[in-house]
């Protein structure tokens, strides 16, 4: 049914959102994935948060790699700036794209296999750089595109469906984007939009790298007994460490006193407001968001949620020292001010 295209005619009653446009405009094409796949869950959860935060999809720009996950782009934010790239090479990409014009949000969607094989050096330069960016990795721990072989992701024990026993150790890119440098750090399961969708609003107003690990599940190779990718093992190991919202005014942002909840001051002005599940976590502290992370993984436990927020979070343009003005709009009058401005530059220098 993947030829049939979506109706273009919205119904007159559907909400509009405060830029004028309804759920249905954040959409895109048919999915062309398997009945059941968690990307398609991602892809849902990314509308309706870039719906909720009121975002104009024009000024989204989307990019990606290789793989089931990087087909995704094409289901939602149809009206949105996209470009499928080279396999693991989506965040050299996107970079550039950022570095070009750092008004557009970015939005990388990338898998395992895209995010912790071959495209690993990009993805740790980009966590170190500070890229303004909401990067986010639909972790099925498999290869789904060939035929379910284990990916970098895939724990150490874990069965696969034909019988095989993954021996290698696996890549936690949660631990590497904490230790690189990424001042928002979370994890969350396709399966759990509640919590899903939060995370992706609070990633896309951080000011800077944002990356969230999403368990998502592959329904034709990796949801059987002895997975430890599949809906059942994800809900019955899952341990949930916060919940997020946000608050505008500063009225509210007074008003809370709850000991079990904790307010995070934001880059644009905002506060997050965390409410705690576990009392005595704190997701602004690195080292203990790294510590606790290894030992509930120790014990079995996938720890989900925001693990980590950098309150006073800058991105890549901030080290550079960049103009306000996005680089792909200066002229030639801005870029080469003429001899006397060079001489200048160099009488500095001497």
């Amino acid at each position: 049914m993947t030829y049939l295209a979506k109706p273009t005619l919205h119904h007159p009653s559907l909400q509009k959102n405060k830029v004028g446009y309804t759920r249905r405009d954040y959409e895109g094409k048919v999915s062309t994935l398997c009945a059941g796949c968690g990307h398609d869950s991602v892809s849902s959860a990314i509308v309706q948060a870039c719906w909720q935060q009121d975002i104009a999809p024009h000024r989204v720009a989307k990019l990606s790699g290789i793989g089931c996950s990087s087909k995704t782009p094409d289901y939602f934010l149809g009206a949105s700036h996209g470009f499928n790239t080279v396999h693991g090479r989506m965040p050299s990409v996107l970079t550039g794209a950022n570095l070009a014009n750092r008004e557009l949000l970015y939005l990388g969607i990338s898998g395992d296999g895209d995010s912790a094989s071959i495209g690993l050096g990009q993805f740790a330069h980009a966590m170190r750089r500070g890229v303004r960016m909401v990067y986010i990795v639909e972790n099925n721990g498999v290869y789904g595109l060939t035929k379910g072989q284990f990916s970098a992701t895939a724990d150490r024990g874990s069965v696969a469906k034909k019988g095989a026993t993954n021996n290698d150790a696996s890549i936690d890119l949660v631990a590497l984007a904490l230790q690189l440098g990424a001042t928002y750090v979370a994890r969350s399961f396709s399966g759990d939009k509640a919590q899903l969708v939060p995370l992706i609003e609070g990633a896309i107003r951080h000011g800077g790298a944002a990356f969230i690990d999403v368990i998502s599940p592959c329904v034709a190779f990796n949801n059987h007994a002895g997975s430890t990718r599949s809906y059942d093992h994800v809900r019955e190991h899952n341990e949930a460490l916060n919940r997020i919202d946000f608050i505008a005014l500063a009225a509210q942002q007074e008003a809370a006193g709850d000991e079990q909840e904790i307010l995070v001051p934001q880059p644009d002005g905002s506060q997050m407001r965390l409410q705690r599940v576990l009392t005595d976590y704190d997701p602004t502290d690195r080292l203990g968001a790294m510590n606790h992370l290894q030992a509930l993984q120790a014990s079995g436990v996938i720890p989900t949620g925001l693990l980590y927020v950098d309150p006073s979070a800058h991105d890549m343009h901030t080290g550079l020292k960049t103009v306000a003005t996005p680089l792909n709009r200066l002229a030639e009058r801005e870029l080469c001010p003429g001899a006397a401005v060079l001489d200048k530059i160099n009488a500095g220098l001497r």
